[in-house]
């Protein structure tokens, strides 16, 4: 084993009696050896499990590279799955919708060739007419979307759009006079204003 004078710490010491002579006790005390002595030492002076031990680290540090290989390529095929349906889901995000709007679709094509062949425009007004109402109790019912009525009522910048403005002396609070178009609401949610003449009190009515 190489050693050197740190490592023959207590080797060749003498313990010698306050009065007399006593017999020489020699020591030795053996420690690991350095790094530097290893790499500068002849194979014949290598301890025998050092190499021993670099072979073991050599098959750890492989078996934890081939894991992380693997790690990655699991995370890499997650990240293009997670890309694909993301772009699936975007894609046909409206398929529910627009199966329900089929049938609608199915309807309004039924009613034009039959308002062909009988030119009677009264039942074809009727048929226009039911077929909105089935729209909108399809929609409703199923999809959440109400339409509001907004006329008389008071104006709320929250749900309605003044397209026009007018004067009268008869209210003491804005109203609405007219509707351009109806407002909805999705879930509770508005997704359209209300776009509305609205009624505004005479300076001093207020």
């Amino acid at each position: 084993m190489l050693k050197n004078d740190h490592e023959k710490t207590a080797e060749n010491m003498v313990d010698i009696g306050e009065n007399q002579g006593q017999e020489v006790e020699v020591h030795e005390t053996e420690v690991d050896v350095p790094l530097d002595q290893i790499e500068n030492a002849s194979p014949a002076d290598v301890p025998d499990n050092y190499i021993e031990k670099c072979k073991e680290l050599e098959a750890k540090l492989a078996d934890m590279n081939d894991q992380y290989m693997r790690k990655a390529a699991d995370f890499e095929n997650f990240r293009k799955r997670m890309v694909r349906e993301k772009l699936e889901l975007t894609e046909f995000a409206n398929q529910s919708l627009i199966s329900d709007l089929l049938p609608v679709i199915d309807d309004f094509e039924r009613a034009i060739k039959s308002a062909e062949i009988s030119k009677d425009f009264a039942s074809f007004y009727d048929g226009i007419i039911m077929i909105e109402k089935a729209l909108s109790s399809m929609l409703e019912s199923k999809w959440g979307l109400k339409r509001f009525d907004s006329e008389g009522e008071p104006f709320d910048p929250n749900r309605h759009e003044a397209m026009l403005m007018e004067k009268s002396p008869d209210i003491e609070e804005a109203v609405v006079k007219e509707e351009f178009s109806k407002g909805y609401t999705l879930k509770d949610r508005v997704i359209r204003y209300a776009k509305v003449t609205v009624l505004m009190p005479e300076e001093g009515n207020g």
